[in-house]
Protein backbone atom coordinates (compact mmCIF):
# COMPACT_ATOMS: atom_id res chain seq x y z
CA UNK A 1 0.00 0.00 0.00
CA UNK A 2 1.35 3.43 -0.96
CA UNK A 3 -0.39 5.52 1.67
CA UNK A 4 -1.15 5.07 5.32
CA UNK A 5 -4.12 5.03 7.64
CA UNK A 6 -6.08 8.28 7.32
CA UNK A 7 -8.32 10.01 9.83
CA UNK A 8 -11.46 8.27 11.03
CA UNK A 9 -14.98 9.53 10.38
CA UNK A 10 -18.26 8.47 11.91
CA UNK A 11 -19.82 8.13 8.45
CA UNK A 12 -18.05 7.58 5.16
CA UNK A 13 -20.23 8.40 2.17
CA UNK A 14 -19.02 7.22 -1.24
CA UNK A 15 -20.32 9.39 -4.07
CA UNK A 16 -21.05 13.13 -3.93
CA UNK A 17 -24.03 12.97 -6.26
CA UNK A 18 -27.69 13.67 -5.66
CA UNK A 19 -28.03 11.32 -2.69
CA UNK A 20 -24.51 11.75 -1.32
CA UNK A 21 -24.58 15.54 -1.06
CA UNK A 22 -27.99 15.57 0.63
CA UNK A 23 -27.09 12.74 3.02
CA UNK A 24 -23.79 14.38 3.95
CA UNK A 25 -25.66 17.57 4.84
CA UNK A 26 -28.10 15.74 7.09
CA UNK A 27 -25.66 13.39 8.84
CA UNK A 28 -23.04 16.09 9.43
CA UNK A 29 -25.33 17.65 12.02
CA UNK A 30 -24.92 14.55 14.20
CA UNK A 31 -21.45 13.23 13.43
CA UNK A 32 -18.20 13.47 11.51
CA UNK A 33 -18.79 12.91 7.79
CA UNK A 34 -16.26 12.09 5.08
CA UNK A 35 -17.59 12.43 1.53
CA UNK A 36 -15.63 10.68 -1.24
CA UNK A 37 -16.02 11.68 -4.90
CA UNK A 38 -14.21 10.13 -7.88
CA UNK A 39 -14.78 13.24 -9.99
CA UNK A 40 -13.70 16.81 -9.44
CA UNK A 41 -15.23 20.13 -8.53
CA UNK A 42 -18.41 21.44 -10.15
CA UNK A 43 -16.65 24.71 -11.06
CA UNK A 44 -16.99 23.97 -14.80
CA UNK A 45 -19.16 26.77 -16.25
CA UNK A 46 -21.25 24.43 -18.40
CA UNK A 47 -22.47 22.66 -15.25
CA UNK A 48 -24.34 25.79 -14.22
CA UNK A 49 -25.74 27.03 -17.54
CA UNK A 50 -28.87 24.92 -18.15
CA UNK A 51 -28.11 24.09 -21.79
CA UNK A 52 -24.66 23.01 -20.67
CA UNK A 53 -25.82 19.42 -20.33
CA UNK A 54 -24.94 19.23 -24.05
CA UNK A 55 -21.30 19.83 -23.12
CA UNK A 56 -21.22 17.82 -19.88
CA UNK A 57 -22.62 14.53 -21.14
CA UNK A 58 -19.92 12.34 -22.68
CA UNK A 59 -17.30 14.79 -21.40
CA UNK A 60 -14.67 13.05 -19.20
CA UNK A 61 -14.52 16.13 -16.99
CA UNK A 62 -18.08 15.50 -15.77
CA UNK A 63 -19.24 12.07 -17.03
CA UNK A 64 -18.03 8.51 -16.48
CA UNK A 65 -18.48 7.92 -20.21
CA UNK A 66 -20.19 4.55 -19.95
CA UNK A 67 -21.77 2.65 -22.84
CA UNK A 68 -24.27 -0.18 -22.70
CA UNK A 69 -23.48 -3.62 -24.01
CA UNK A 70 -25.08 -4.23 -27.41
CA UNK A 71 -28.68 -5.27 -26.91
CA UNK A 72 -30.80 -7.58 -29.08
CA UNK A 73 -33.96 -5.58 -28.28
CA UNK A 74 -32.38 -2.44 -29.76
CA UNK A 75 -31.10 -4.37 -32.77
CA UNK A 76 -27.52 -4.77 -31.62
CA UNK A 77 -26.92 -1.11 -30.82
CA UNK A 78 -24.84 0.21 -27.91
CA UNK A 79 -26.02 3.43 -26.25
CA UNK A 80 -24.11 6.11 -24.38
CA UNK A 81 -24.92 5.86 -20.67
CA UNK A 82 -24.08 9.15 -18.93
CA UNK A 83 -23.46 9.15 -15.18
CA UNK A 84 -22.22 12.22 -13.34
CA UNK A 85 -18.56 12.16 -12.30
CA UNK A 86 -18.40 15.54 -10.57
CA UNK A 87 -19.63 17.14 -7.37
CA UNK A 88 -23.40 17.01 -7.63
CA UNK A 89 -23.25 13.82 -9.69
CA UNK A 90 -26.12 13.43 -12.13
CA UNK A 91 -27.79 16.56 -10.75
CA UNK A 92 -24.92 18.45 -12.43
CA UNK A 93 -25.52 17.02 -15.90
CA UNK A 94 -29.17 15.89 -16.03
CA UNK A 95 -32.31 17.42 -17.53
CA UNK A 96 -33.24 19.31 -14.32
CA UNK A 97 -36.83 18.02 -14.38
CA UNK A 98 -38.46 17.81 -10.96
CA UNK A 99 -40.67 14.72 -11.02
CA UNK A 100 -41.67 12.55 -8.08
CA UNK A 101 -43.56 9.79 -9.86
CA UNK A 102 -46.93 8.46 -8.78
CA UNK A 103 -48.33 7.72 -5.33
CA UNK A 104 -49.02 4.21 -6.59
CA UNK A 105 -45.28 3.65 -7.12
CA UNK A 106 -44.50 4.08 -3.44
CA UNK A 107 -47.66 2.39 -2.22
CA UNK A 108 -46.54 -0.50 -4.41
CA UNK A 109 -43.21 -0.61 -2.58
CA UNK A 110 -45.07 -0.78 0.71
CA UNK A 111 -47.26 -3.57 -0.66
CA UNK A 112 -44.05 -5.46 -1.45
CA UNK A 113 -43.37 -5.62 2.29
CA UNK A 114 -41.33 -2.43 2.70
CA UNK A 115 -42.88 -0.53 5.62
CA UNK A 116 -42.31 3.20 5.71
CA UNK A 117 -42.00 3.57 1.93
CA UNK A 118 -45.63 4.32 0.99
CA UNK A 119 -46.66 7.65 -0.53
CA UNK A 120 -47.87 9.07 2.77
CA UNK A 121 -44.58 8.03 4.35
CA UNK A 122 -42.29 9.59 1.74
CA UNK A 123 -44.23 12.77 0.93
CA UNK A 124 -42.81 14.55 4.03
CA UNK A 125 -39.31 13.64 2.80
CA UNK A 126 -40.01 15.23 -0.59
CA UNK A 127 -41.39 18.35 1.07
CA UNK A 128 -38.63 18.72 3.66
CA UNK A 129 -35.93 19.70 1.18
CA UNK A 130 -38.20 21.46 -1.31
CA UNK A 131 -38.29 25.18 -2.06
CA UNK A 132 -41.25 25.28 -4.41
CA UNK A 133 -41.82 28.29 -6.62
CA UNK A 134 -45.50 28.63 -5.63
CA UNK A 135 -44.85 28.24 -1.91
CA UNK A 136 -45.88 25.67 0.65
CA UNK A 137 -49.08 23.66 0.26
CA UNK A 138 -50.56 20.24 0.93
CA UNK A 139 -48.26 18.79 -1.71
CA UNK A 140 -45.20 21.06 -1.61
CA UNK A 141 -42.63 22.51 0.74
CA UNK A 142 -41.00 25.93 0.84
CA UNK A 143 -37.74 27.16 2.31
CA UNK A 144 -35.82 23.93 1.75
CA UNK A 145 -32.57 23.54 -0.11
CA UNK A 146 -33.95 22.08 -3.36
CA UNK A 147 -35.27 24.90 -5.54
CA UNK A 148 -38.11 24.11 -7.97
CA UNK A 149 -39.04 26.80 -10.50
CA UNK A 150 -41.07 27.38 -13.64
CA UNK A 151 -39.26 27.26 -16.93
CA UNK A 152 -38.25 30.60 -18.36
CA UNK A 153 -39.51 30.27 -21.93
CA UNK A 154 -42.38 28.83 -23.94
CA UNK A 155 -42.62 27.70 -27.54
CA UNK A 156 -45.80 28.24 -29.59
CA UNK A 157 -45.35 24.89 -31.32
CA UNK A 158 -45.28 23.16 -27.94
CA UNK A 159 -48.41 25.04 -26.92
CA UNK A 160 -50.02 23.56 -30.04
CA UNK A 161 -48.89 20.07 -29.00
CA UNK A 162 -50.40 20.69 -25.57
CA UNK A 163 -53.73 21.63 -27.14
CA UNK A 164 -53.58 18.56 -29.38
CA UNK A 165 -52.97 16.32 -26.36
CA UNK A 166 -56.02 17.83 -24.69
CA UNK A 167 -58.01 17.11 -27.85
CA UNK A 168 -56.74 13.53 -27.60
CA UNK A 169 -58.28 13.24 -24.14
CA UNK A 170 -55.57 14.30 -21.70
CA UNK A 171 -56.40 16.82 -18.97
CA UNK A 172 -54.29 19.94 -18.57
CA UNK A 173 -52.11 20.05 -15.48
CA UNK A 174 -49.77 22.60 -13.99
CA UNK A 175 -48.42 20.17 -11.37
CA UNK A 176 -47.22 16.65 -12.09
CA UNK A 177 -46.17 16.11 -8.46
CA UNK A 178 -49.34 15.61 -6.46
CA UNK A 179 -49.23 11.81 -6.64
CA UNK A 180 -51.34 11.63 -9.81
CA UNK A 181 -49.33 12.84 -12.79
CA UNK A 182 -51.87 12.15 -15.55
CA UNK A 183 -52.17 15.06 -17.95
CA UNK A 184 -50.17 17.44 -20.12
CA UNK A 185 -48.28 20.56 -19.11
CA UNK A 186 -44.89 22.19 -18.73
CA UNK A 187 -42.30 20.56 -16.48
CA UNK A 188 -41.03 22.32 -13.37
CA UNK A 189 -37.24 22.39 -13.12
CA UNK A 190 -34.43 22.50 -10.58
CA UNK A 191 -33.12 25.96 -11.41
CA UNK A 192 -32.61 29.21 -9.56
CA UNK A 193 -32.94 32.43 -11.53
CA UNK A 194 -32.01 30.78 -14.80
CA UNK A 195 -29.07 28.76 -13.45
CA UNK A 196 -28.94 24.99 -12.88
CA UNK A 197 -29.45 24.16 -9.22
CA UNK A 198 -27.44 21.04 -8.40
CA UNK A 199 -27.10 19.24 -5.08
CA UNK A 200 -23.53 20.46 -4.57
CA UNK A 201 -24.84 24.03 -4.41
CA UNK A 202 -28.02 23.14 -2.56
CA UNK A 203 -26.72 20.76 0.13
CA UNK A 204 -22.95 20.55 0.15
CA UNK A 205 -21.93 24.21 0.18
CA UNK A 206 -24.10 25.09 3.19
CA UNK A 207 -22.46 22.19 5.06
CA UNK A 208 -18.88 22.83 3.88
CA UNK A 209 -17.65 23.53 7.41
CA UNK A 210 -19.11 20.24 8.67
CA UNK A 211 -18.23 17.83 5.85
CA UNK A 212 -14.76 16.72 4.82
CA UNK A 213 -14.77 16.26 1.02
CA UNK A 214 -12.15 14.32 -0.93
CA UNK A 215 -12.37 14.68 -4.72
CA UNK A 216 -10.53 12.83 -7.49
CA UNK A 217 -10.64 9.83 -5.16
CA UNK A 218 -11.65 6.55 -6.82
CA UNK A 219 -13.08 4.06 -4.34
CA UNK A 220 -11.42 0.71 -4.99
CA UNK A 221 -13.21 -1.32 -2.36
CA UNK A 222 -14.96 -1.45 0.99
CA UNK A 223 -12.78 -2.71 3.85
CA UNK A 224 -14.14 -5.42 6.14
CA UNK A 225 -13.34 -7.01 9.47
CA UNK A 226 -15.13 -10.31 9.17
CA UNK A 227 -18.66 -9.46 8.12
CA UNK A 228 -18.51 -5.82 9.20
CA UNK A 229 -17.68 -2.88 6.92
CA UNK A 230 -15.08 -0.73 8.66
CA UNK A 231 -13.87 1.64 5.95
CA UNK A 232 -12.88 2.09 2.33
CA UNK A 233 -9.76 2.07 0.19
CA UNK A 234 -9.37 4.79 -2.42
CA UNK A 235 -6.84 5.77 -5.04
CA UNK A 236 -6.23 9.50 -5.08
CA UNK A 237 -3.54 11.33 -7.05
CA UNK A 238 -1.67 8.08 -7.51
CA UNK A 239 -1.67 7.23 -3.81
CA UNK A 240 -3.66 4.50 -2.06
CA UNK A 241 -5.44 5.71 1.07
CA UNK A 242 -7.53 3.88 3.65
CA UNK A 243 -10.28 5.62 5.59
CA UNK A 244 -12.04 4.14 8.63
CA UNK A 245 -15.69 4.57 9.60
CA UNK A 246 -16.62 4.30 13.27
CA UNK A 247 -20.35 4.00 12.54
CA UNK A 248 -21.23 3.21 8.92
CA UNK A 249 -19.98 3.04 5.35
CA UNK A 250 -22.68 4.33 3.00
CA UNK A 251 -22.53 3.81 -0.76
CA UNK A 252 -24.17 6.61 -2.75
CA UNK A 253 -22.37 5.85 -6.01
CA UNK A 254 -25.50 5.24 -8.07
CA UNK A 255 -27.04 2.34 -9.92
CA UNK A 256 -23.79 1.61 -11.75
CA UNK A 257 -21.18 2.61 -9.18
CA UNK A 258 -22.68 1.05 -6.05
CA UNK A 259 -23.01 -2.51 -7.41
CA UNK A 260 -19.58 -2.17 -9.02
CA UNK A 261 -17.95 -1.19 -5.71
CA UNK A 262 -19.78 -3.96 -3.86
CA UNK A 263 -18.67 -6.59 -6.37
CA UNK A 264 -15.06 -5.33 -6.32
CA UNK A 265 -15.26 -5.62 -2.53
CA UNK A 266 -16.35 -9.25 -2.63
CA UNK A 267 -20.07 -8.67 -2.07
CA UNK A 268 -22.02 -10.05 -5.00
CA UNK A 269 -22.58 -13.23 -7.02
CA UNK A 270 -19.90 -15.50 -5.59
CA UNK A 271 -19.27 -17.69 -8.64
CA UNK A 272 -18.84 -14.68 -10.92
CA UNK A 273 -16.51 -12.92 -8.48
CA UNK A 274 -14.32 -15.97 -7.91
CA UNK A 275 -13.97 -16.31 -11.67
CA UNK A 276 -12.38 -12.86 -11.68
CA UNK A 277 -10.07 -13.61 -8.77
CA UNK A 278 -12.04 -11.49 -6.29
CA UNK A 279 -12.15 -12.86 -2.76
CA UNK A 280 -15.77 -13.37 -1.72
CA UNK A 281 -16.81 -11.70 1.52
CA UNK A 282 -20.53 -12.32 1.14
CA UNK A 283 -22.44 -14.19 -1.54
CA UNK A 284 -25.19 -11.83 -2.73
CA UNK A 285 -26.36 -13.04 -6.15
CA UNK A 286 -28.77 -10.14 -6.66
CA UNK A 287 -26.15 -7.38 -6.39
CA UNK A 288 -26.01 -5.89 -9.88
CA UNK A 289 -29.21 -7.56 -11.07
CA UNK A 290 -32.70 -6.03 -11.50
CA UNK A 291 -31.43 -3.10 -13.65
CA UNK A 292 -34.41 -1.08 -14.91
CA UNK A 293 -34.41 2.01 -17.09
CA UNK A 294 -36.73 4.16 -19.17
CA UNK A 295 -36.24 3.73 -22.91
CA UNK A 296 -37.63 6.62 -24.95
CA UNK A 297 -38.93 6.22 -28.49
CA UNK A 298 -37.93 9.42 -30.27
CA UNK A 299 -40.77 10.27 -32.66
CA UNK A 300 -39.82 13.26 -34.83
CA UNK A 301 -41.94 15.47 -37.09
CA UNK A 302 -41.17 18.26 -39.54
CA UNK A 303 -43.34 21.30 -38.81
CA UNK A 304 -44.12 24.59 -40.54
CA UNK A 305 -45.45 27.91 -39.36
CA UNK A 306 -43.44 27.91 -36.14
CA UNK A 307 -39.81 28.47 -35.25
CA UNK A 308 -37.92 25.69 -33.52
CA UNK A 309 -34.41 25.54 -32.13
CA UNK A 310 -33.25 23.90 -35.37
CA UNK A 311 -33.48 27.17 -37.27
CA UNK A 312 -33.30 29.70 -34.42
CA UNK A 313 -29.81 28.49 -33.54
CA UNK A 314 -28.59 28.30 -37.13
CA UNK A 315 -25.53 30.34 -38.02
CA UNK A 316 -23.36 32.62 -35.94
CA UNK A 317 -26.01 35.34 -35.75
CA UNK A 318 -28.63 32.95 -34.38
CA UNK A 319 -26.24 31.65 -31.75
CA UNK A 320 -25.16 35.18 -30.82
CA UNK A 321 -28.74 36.31 -30.24
CA UNK A 322 -29.38 33.28 -28.02
CA UNK A 323 -26.22 33.96 -26.00
CA UNK A 324 -27.13 37.63 -25.60
CA UNK A 325 -30.62 36.81 -24.34
CA UNK A 326 -29.21 34.51 -21.70
CA UNK A 327 -26.48 36.95 -20.67
CA UNK A 328 -28.94 39.81 -20.28
CA UNK A 329 -32.05 38.10 -18.94
CA UNK A 330 -31.14 34.49 -18.01
CA UNK A 331 -33.84 33.35 -20.41
CA UNK A 332 -34.16 31.96 -23.90
CA UNK A 333 -32.84 28.66 -25.26
CA UNK A 334 -29.73 28.66 -23.06
CA UNK A 335 -32.00 28.48 -20.00
CA UNK A 336 -33.78 25.43 -21.44
CA UNK A 337 -34.09 22.06 -19.86
CA UNK A 338 -33.63 19.37 -22.52
CA UNK A 339 -37.41 18.84 -22.49
CA UNK A 340 -39.95 21.54 -21.77
CA UNK A 341 -43.39 20.02 -22.25
CA UNK A 342 -44.47 16.79 -20.62
CA UNK A 343 -47.43 14.45 -20.74
CA UNK A 344 -48.47 11.31 -18.90
CA UNK A 345 -51.08 9.02 -20.39
CA UNK A 346 -52.27 5.42 -20.36
CA UNK A 347 -51.35 3.06 -23.16
CA UNK A 348 -54.78 1.47 -22.87
CA UNK A 349 -57.99 1.63 -20.82
CA UNK A 350 -56.88 -1.37 -18.77
CA UNK A 351 -54.12 0.68 -17.10
CA UNK A 352 -54.96 1.99 -13.62
CA UNK A 353 -52.46 4.86 -13.88
CA UNK A 354 -50.46 6.42 -16.72
CA UNK A 355 -47.73 4.16 -18.07
CA UNK A 356 -46.45 6.46 -20.84
CA UNK A 357 -44.46 9.66 -20.40
CA UNK A 358 -43.70 12.25 -23.07
CA UNK A 359 -40.73 14.60 -23.22
CA UNK A 360 -41.57 17.04 -26.03
CA UNK A 361 -38.80 19.19 -27.50
CA UNK A 362 -38.82 22.01 -30.10
CA UNK A 363 -35.91 20.47 -31.97
CA UNK A 364 -34.75 17.34 -33.76
CA UNK A 365 -31.46 15.58 -34.42
CA UNK A 366 -30.34 12.13 -35.49
CA UNK A 367 -28.87 11.25 -32.10
CA UNK A 368 -27.64 12.95 -28.95
CA UNK A 369 -24.50 14.91 -29.72
CA UNK A 370 -25.31 15.16 -33.43
CA UNK A 371 -26.09 18.49 -35.18
CA UNK A 372 -29.65 19.76 -35.24
CA UNK A 373 -31.50 19.22 -38.49
CA UNK A 374 -31.57 22.15 -40.93
CA UNK A 375 -35.39 22.26 -41.00
CA UNK A 376 -37.94 23.08 -38.30
CA UNK A 377 -39.08 20.01 -36.40
CA UNK A 378 -40.19 18.74 -33.01
CA UNK A 379 -39.41 15.53 -31.16
CA UNK A 380 -42.03 13.78 -29.06
CA UNK A 381 -40.06 11.23 -27.05
CA UNK A 382 -42.28 8.69 -25.32
CA UNK A 383 -41.30 5.99 -22.85
CA UNK A 384 -42.84 3.03 -21.09
CA UNK A 385 -42.81 4.08 -17.45
CA UNK A 386 -42.95 0.58 -16.00
CA UNK A 387 -40.87 -1.72 -18.21
CA UNK A 388 -40.79 -5.44 -17.55
CA UNK A 389 -37.32 -5.89 -19.08
CA UNK A 390 -34.56 -6.41 -16.53
CA UNK A 391 -30.83 -6.08 -17.01
CA UNK A 392 -27.64 -6.20 -14.99
CA UNK A 393 -24.39 -4.49 -14.01
CA UNK A 394 -21.38 -6.83 -13.63
CA UNK A 395 -17.72 -6.15 -13.11
CA UNK A 396 -15.53 -7.65 -15.83
CA UNK A 397 -12.29 -7.68 -13.86
CA UNK A 398 -10.87 -6.92 -10.42
CA UNK A 399 -9.55 -3.60 -11.76
CA UNK A 400 -11.65 -0.71 -10.37
CA UNK A 401 -10.63 1.42 -13.35
CA UNK A 402 -12.39 -0.88 -15.81
CA UNK A 403 -16.02 -0.05 -16.51
CA UNK A 404 -18.49 -2.80 -15.66
CA UNK A 405 -20.74 -4.45 -18.20
CA UNK A 406 -24.03 -2.53 -18.37
CA UNK A 407 -26.72 -4.59 -20.05
CA UNK A 408 -30.21 -3.08 -19.66
CA UNK A 409 -31.81 -5.73 -21.93
CA UNK A 410 -34.11 -3.10 -23.40
CA UNK A 411 -37.26 -4.43 -25.11
CA UNK A 412 -36.40 -8.01 -24.13
CA UNK A 413 -39.87 -8.43 -22.61
CA UNK A 414 -42.58 -8.93 -25.22
CA UNK A 415 -44.95 -6.61 -23.37
CA UNK A 416 -42.38 -3.80 -23.57
CA UNK A 417 -42.28 -4.23 -27.35
CA UNK A 418 -46.06 -4.00 -27.56
CA UNK A 419 -46.16 -0.91 -25.33
CA UNK A 420 -43.55 0.70 -27.62
CA UNK A 421 -45.83 0.06 -30.61
CA UNK A 422 -48.80 1.55 -28.72
CA UNK A 423 -46.68 4.57 -27.79
CA UNK A 424 -45.90 5.35 -31.43
CA UNK A 425 -49.57 5.05 -32.35
CA UNK A 426 -50.55 7.32 -29.43
CA UNK A 427 -48.06 9.92 -30.67
CA UNK A 428 -49.47 9.79 -34.18
CA UNK A 429 -52.94 10.27 -32.76
CA UNK A 430 -51.91 13.44 -30.92
CA UNK A 431 -50.10 14.92 -33.92
CA UNK A 432 -53.20 14.29 -36.09
CA UNK A 433 -55.44 16.46 -33.89
CA UNK A 434 -56.72 19.83 -35.20
CA UNK A 435 -54.50 21.90 -32.90
CA UNK A 436 -51.42 20.67 -34.78
CA UNK A 437 -52.90 21.15 -38.26
CA UNK A 438 -51.53 24.70 -38.54
CA UNK A 439 -48.03 23.22 -38.40
CA UNK A 440 -48.66 20.48 -40.98
CA UNK A 441 -46.61 17.86 -39.06
CA UNK A 442 -44.82 15.29 -41.20
CA UNK A 443 -43.45 12.22 -39.45
CA UNK A 444 -39.93 11.17 -40.37
CA UNK A 445 -38.97 9.08 -37.30
CA UNK A 446 -40.12 6.36 -37.45
CA UNK A 447 -41.20 5.77 -41.04
CA UNK A 448 -44.92 6.65 -41.30
CA UNK A 449 -45.39 3.62 -43.55
CA UNK A 450 -44.77 1.28 -40.60
CA UNK A 451 -48.09 0.27 -39.07
CA UNK A 452 -48.10 -3.28 -37.66
CA UNK A 453 -47.11 -4.14 -34.10
CA UNK A 454 -44.06 -6.02 -35.34
CA UNK A 455 -42.95 -3.17 -37.60
CA UNK A 456 -43.37 -0.55 -34.90
CA UNK A 457 -41.57 -2.64 -32.25
CA UNK A 458 -38.69 -3.14 -34.68
CA UNK A 459 -38.64 0.60 -35.40
CA UNK A 460 -38.57 1.36 -31.67
CA UNK A 461 -35.47 -0.80 -31.39
CA UNK A 462 -33.83 1.29 -34.10
CA UNK A 463 -34.62 4.80 -32.84
CA UNK A 464 -35.10 4.48 -29.07
CA UNK A 465 -32.56 5.76 -26.57
CA UNK A 466 -32.26 5.86 -22.81
CA UNK A 467 -33.48 8.80 -20.72
CA UNK A 468 -30.73 7.90 -18.25
CA UNK A 469 -32.89 6.58 -15.38
CA UNK A 470 -31.09 3.39 -14.23
CA UNK A 471 -32.38 2.01 -10.93
CA UNK A 472 -32.74 -1.18 -8.96
CA UNK A 473 -29.31 -2.84 -9.02
CA UNK A 474 -29.00 -3.10 -5.21
CA UNK A 475 -32.69 -3.39 -4.45
CA UNK A 476 -34.34 -3.32 -1.09
CA UNK A 477 -36.92 -6.01 -0.46
CA UNK A 478 -38.71 -8.09 2.12
CA UNK A 479 -37.40 -11.31 0.55
CA UNK A 480 -34.11 -12.81 1.67
CA UNK A 481 -32.70 -12.56 -1.87
CA UNK A 482 -32.92 -8.76 -1.80
CA UNK A 483 -29.48 -7.27 -1.08
CA UNK A 484 -30.99 -4.60 1.23
CA UNK A 485 -33.67 -4.58 3.88
CA UNK A 486 -36.25 -1.80 4.26
CA UNK A 487 -33.76 0.30 6.27
CA UNK A 488 -31.26 0.13 3.36
CA UNK A 489 -28.86 -2.04 5.36
CA UNK A 490 -26.92 -4.68 3.46
CA UNK A 491 -28.16 -8.15 4.39
CA UNK A 492 -25.38 -10.29 5.85
CA UNK A 493 -22.99 -7.34 6.35
CA UNK A 494 -22.93 -4.99 9.36
CA UNK A 495 -22.10 -1.30 9.11
CA UNK A 496 -22.95 -0.99 5.40
CA UNK A 497 -25.86 0.72 3.67
CA UNK A 498 -26.66 1.79 0.12
CA UNK A 499 -28.49 5.07 -0.49
CA UNK A 500 -29.18 5.98 -4.13
CA UNK A 501 -31.43 4.99 -7.04
CA UNK A 502 -30.04 1.45 -7.01
CA UNK A 503 -32.16 0.66 -3.93
CA UNK A 504 -35.48 1.03 -5.78
CA UNK A 505 -37.25 -2.33 -6.04
CA UNK A 506 -39.26 -1.01 -9.01
CA UNK A 507 -38.66 2.06 -11.10
CA UNK A 508 -40.80 5.11 -10.42
CA UNK A 509 -43.25 6.46 -13.00
CA UNK A 510 -41.24 9.45 -14.12
CA UNK A 511 -37.80 11.04 -13.89
CA UNK A 512 -35.70 9.60 -11.09
CA UNK A 513 -33.68 12.50 -9.66
CA UNK A 514 -36.29 13.75 -7.18
CA UNK A 515 -37.02 10.21 -5.92
CA UNK A 516 -33.29 9.71 -5.35
CA UNK A 517 -33.18 12.87 -3.25
CA UNK A 518 -36.19 11.62 -1.30
CA UNK A 519 -34.37 8.32 -0.66
CA UNK A 520 -31.47 10.28 0.85
CA UNK A 521 -33.84 12.19 3.13
CA UNK A 522 -35.51 8.96 4.20
CA UNK A 523 -32.13 7.29 4.75
CA UNK A 524 -30.99 10.15 6.99
CA UNK A 525 -34.01 9.53 9.21
CA UNK A 526 -33.28 5.80 9.32
CA UNK A 527 -29.58 6.23 10.07
CA UNK A 528 -30.04 8.84 12.76
CA UNK A 529 -32.76 6.76 14.38
CA UNK A 530 -30.09 4.13 15.13
CA UNK A 531 -28.06 6.53 17.30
Amino acid sequence: MDGGQDLDADYIIVGAGTAGCALANRLSRRGRVLLIEAGGSDNYHWVHIPVGYLYCIDNPRTDWGYHTAPGPGINGRSLIYPRGKVLGGCSSINGMIYMRGQAADYDGWRQMGLPGWGWDDVLPCFKRSEDYVDGASEHHGAGGEWRVENQRLHWPVLDSFLEAAVQAGLPRTDDFNTGDNEGVGYFRVNQRNGWRWNTAKAFLRPAKDRVRVETKALTERVLFEGKRAVGIRVRQHGVTRDFRATREVILCAGSIGSPQILQLSGVGPAEHLRGLGIEVVHDAPQVGENLQDHLQVRCAYRVSGAKTLNTLSAGLWGKAKIAAEYALFRSGPMSMAPSQLGAFMRSGPEMATPDLQYHVQPLSLDAFGQPLHAFDAITASVCNLRPESRGHVRVLSSDPNQAPEIQPNYLSAERDRMVAAKAIRATRNILAKPAMARHAPQEFHPDPGLTTDAQLAEAAGNIASTIFHPVGTVRMGADDAAPLDATLKMRGIAGLRVVDASVMPRITSGNTNAPTLMIAEKAADLILADL
